[in-house]
């Protein structure tokens, strides 16, 4: 089914002709629940990989002997999503709430060691046939794959993620592996993605404002600021008001999406260069914890106005951070170059 993106609440560049300079195209990837097949881009899907290649392990020093089984993770959800089907929703019921309980406990992985493989989760792949925005891959791939570790154990904080990021050519797998390895336990739910086919969809899209000229960013501001006091004296009067913002509803789509601009709005933009060539990289994927909130909520899709946010517009269970987003960067000079991340 075809996911529209509305018209914005307003013409951009009709208030700021300058940014039609910064005008840029993002797709929407608008994941959806599915059964995706080997041969299509997804988010959880199944991957396309050679049975004679490893499978990619995460080797960094971190627990990894204890957490929750990722079977006993998607029968969880399964059980609340049949639960929260029922008219009317009156929750859990006690056999139900049990259930939940079991699903929900740790797990030990016996004799586990702190730096024995874990095998990373397929995230996503993506053809290039199917995503108009996504960088063109090294030495003439057509596939991007991306999977990270189950766990949140990584860089000098220990909290960082992990990911893994693998271009191919799809037509040069010809004998297929059938059946991945699986992590035994995993850190944390939010790193299980529940399989999701894709509806891509090209839309505009401009930079996050901290990044534009300082006197244009300078006015975008003075302007929403103008817009929400405007709001502040409607609510003052009973009436209900939801301002447009520029970040929010005018510039970067929430949502899972390929190519366009980075959005900083948790932390301050910061250089983000390949480590190989020191060349300022580009967006490559944005993996989002949520499809369409924030904001007056004018970028949900024409084919869900009206869908409670908490069930329709979390349809890959996957969790970023504190329920934001990850960003995945690409080097331009040379894709083949080792992708970077930020989480915002």
């Amino acid at each position: 089914m075809t996911r529209t993106t509305p018209p914005r609440p307003l013409d951009v560049e009709a208030l700021f002709p300058e940014l039609a300079a910064h005008r840029g195209t993002t797709t929407r990837l608008h994941p959806r629940p599915g059964r995706p097949g080997l041969s299509e881009s997804s988010v959880g899907g199944p991957v396309l990989w050679p049975a004679d290649e490893p499978w990619p392990v995460c080797t960094e020093t971190h627990g990894r002997g204890r957490g929750r089984r990722p079977e006993d993770v998607r029968r969880g959800r399964e059980v609340r999503a049949a639960a929260h089907a029922r008219e009317p929703y009156e929750g859990l019921t006690e056999e139900e709430r049990r259930l939940v309980e079991e699903l929900e406990r740790e797990h030990r992985v016996p004799g586990a060691s702190e730096d024995e493989p874990v095998p990373m989760i397929g995230l996503a792949q993506l053809y290039a046939r199917d995503v108009p925005d996504l960088p063109a891959g090294p030495d003439g791939a057509d596939l991007l794959q991306v999977f990270w570790c189950p766990f949140d154990a990584h860089g000098p904080t220990g909290y960082g993620m992990l990911l893994h990021v693998r271009w191919r050519r799809a037509a040069e797998v010809t004998d297929v592996l059938t059946s991945p390895p699986v992590p035994e336990v995993v850190g944390y739910e939010g790193y299980v993605p529940e399989p999701c086919v894709l509806h891509p969809e090209q839309v505009v899209t401009y930079p996050f404002a901290g990044l534009l000229p300082e006197e244009l960013c300078e006015r975008i501001y003075a302007w929403e600021e103008a817009l929400e006091e405007e709001a502040e004296e409607r609510e003052d009067g009973g009436e209900e008001a939801d301002p447009v913002g520029y970040q929010y509803d005018l510039s970067i789509p929430p949502g899972w999406r390929a190519g366009g601009y980075a959005s900083w709005h948790k932390t301050d933009p910061y250089a983000m260069d390949c480590t190989t060539c020191a060349t300022p990289m580009h967006l490559l994927l944005t993996v989002d914890t949520s499809e369409w909130d924030g904001g007056s909520g004018s970028w949900t899709p024409l084919e869900e106005q009206g869908l409670h946010p908490s069930v329709a517009a979390l349809p890959t269970a996957v969790v970023v951070g504190n329920h934001g987003e990850l960003n995945v960067f690409a080097c331009p000079a040379d894709p083949g170059h080792p992708a970077r991340w930020s989480v915002q």
